[in-house]
């Protein structure tokens, strides 16, 4: 992803996400410039439809990492395309230990996570703005 791609993700955010106290364009300018972050889009027909990011954590090896966020078109949903953004970000893991949030109501994004091997550790109370709450997942570091 580039950074001219951040109001296009803001605004497929505030359409998944509206409630759940979404990212402005600023935020993902930010994301998407910052030197440990990996931002990854997908595309149909030059249209950004899809997106995700990663954040690399800690100071020296080895690395933890921590998903910010994948969000894809509902229009596109349901076609791996979420699966191939998740597939990249682990890429860039390097099989490291990743942690993810995710609504506990979010039953594809679960099934989707715990089948690449993320176990839910615990649940965050009223993580999100709307009062909702959140698992956080870990993928064990894999050698």
């Amino acid at each position: 992803m580039v950074e001219s791609d951040a109001p296009r993700c803001a605004e497929l955010e505030a359409q998944l996400f509206g409630g759940d106290d979404p990212w402005p364009a600023e935020a993902f300018h930010r994301a998407i410039a910052a030197r440990d972050s990996h931002y990854v889009g997908a595309r149909v027909g030059g249209v950004l439809v899809g997106y995700a990011g990663i954040a690399r954590l800690g100071r020296t090896a080895p690395y933890e990492f921590e998903v910010h966020t994948i969000g894809v078109d509902p229009a596109h949903q349901g076609r791996g395309v979420g699966r191939r953004l998740l597939a990249d970000l682990l890429d860039y893991s390097g099989g490291g230990v990743v942690y993810l949030e995710v609504r506990t109501d979010n039953a594809p994004a679960i099934a989707l996570y715990r089948d690449v091997g993320f176990v839910e550790m615990g649940v965050r109370k009223r993580y999100y703005r709307n009062g909702a709450d959140a698992y956080t997942m870990r993928r064990e570091a894999i050698k």
